[in-house]
């Protein structure tokens, strides 16, 4: 059984590492096929995402230390730690039970440039009514 506190810090790493469900899905792919290496175009195929943004996700991955790169184009799951791989495979527990929370979570994430965006377009609606 999940304690308390490790569910907290999977909602707090959710938060602080994970920019969006393509980053989600593509961190337990790697970890749920460990060791396999991903190149950006496989990843593309899985997440229904364009080769780019694959890559993009992959990389970003990488930065947060998540992932490694190998080459230029070859990604696998990155275990930094233990704490981190139980974190990790608390997060895939969670994701399946609890699926809809954590994509919403991910979803209200909005960078802060289209969050400004979007509030342009309330303030003009709110000063036209």
């Amino acid at each position: 059984m999940q304690q308390p506190s490790s569910s907290s810090a999977v909602y707090e790493f959710i938060e602080r590492e994970l920019d969006g469900v393509p980053y989600l899905e593509a961190l337990l792919l790697l970890w749920n096929s460990r060791p396999r290496v991903w190149t950006s175009a496989e990843m593309a195929a899985a997440l229904y995402v364009g080769d780019s943004y694959a890559r993009e996700v992959l990389q970003n991955l990488t930065r947060r230390e998540l992932a490694t790169q190998a080459e230029s184009d070859l990604f696998s799951y990155q275990s930094s730690s233990t704490e981190r791989d139980t974190l990790v495979a608390t997060l895939e527990t969670e994701y399946r039970r609890n699926l809809i929370r954590i994509t919403r979570i991910l979803h209200a994430k909005a960078s802060p440039g289209v969050r400004e965006f979007a509030d342009a377009f309330r303030f003009k609606k709110d000063r036209e009514s």
